[in-house]
């Protein structure tokens, strides 16, 4: 995306020019969550693959977005992303 731009070619008095227009992909999920069951006190990692590396995602528990705490901790590897709970409570079913 970061190549879209207008290109010029320049031979002196003449120029030519072109606009690139680069179009993403969309990211689409290559593995998605599965369910997972855990005991009280433990912690559980819950985990998906993206179709792009590096790709920001963003957390949730229902319509409730989740931060980085000591509860909620997220690691991502290219194109793994990981929510791991810590303490998991039944509250967190």
């Amino acid at each position: 995306k970061s190549d879209s731009d207008t290109y010029t070619c320049d031979i002196g008095d003449a120029q030519s020019r072109a606009k690139l227009v680069v179009q993403e992909i969309p990211v689409l999920f290559k593995q998605e969550l599965q369910n997972e069951e855990a005991k009280e006190g433990k912690q559980v990692k819950l985990t998906c693959e993206l179709s792009k590396p590096d790709t920001p995602v963003k957390w949730m528990k229902g319509d409730t977005v989740l931060h980085a705490s000591e509860k909620y901790e997220f690691k991502q590897h290219g194109t793994v992303a990981e929510l791991i709970i810590h303490d998991v409570q039944s509250i967190d079913s």
